[in-house]
């Protein structure tokens, strides 16, 4: 569900401050567009489009209350603590994945050996043979 409630740039309260310190026929040819760049410059920091975007208000007894409901990708940069556990996760799925691919690898060099009738050493056997031929 994508919910934004907009309104016009010039009702933005930075750029409603910005307007009112020109001269009217000055602020009066702004088009919208240039007004949301001016708010961007000014503003410091673009907020991102969000999935869900979720902002009103309530009155209760004498009181209003704003709420505001935010949820997206989260794009921020990664703290030095999240960077090193992900660099370890990956060092270690890395690491796992290279260890099973040289077992499986050294396992079927054993077993095309055996197949082939090469012995390395007399006398020794690891009996992976004989299992590989019982079992299939």
């Amino acid at each position: 569900m994508v919910l934004k409630i907009k309104r016009p740039m010039r009702q933005e309260p930075n750029i409603q401050h910005i307007l009112e310190r020109m001269p009217k026929d000055v602020a009066n040819s702004f088009t919208e567009e240039q007004l949301a760049h001016i708010n961007t410059a000014l503003a410091g920091r673009h907020w991102g489009n969000h999935k869900l975007d979720l902002r009103g208000t309530i009155s209760l007894w004498k009181n209003r209350y704003y709420f505001v409901l935010l949820a997206g990708k989260d794009k921020r940069d990664y703290s030095r603590a999240q960077s090193k556990v992900g660099r370890l996760f990956i060092a270690s799925v890395t690491t796992a994945f290279l260890a099973i691919s040289i077992i499986v690898g050294l396992i079927v060099l054993y077993l095309l050996k055996s197949w082939l009738g090469i012995n390395l050493v007399e006398g020794f056997s690891l009996g992976l043979w004989d299992w590989f031929k019982e079992n299939t």
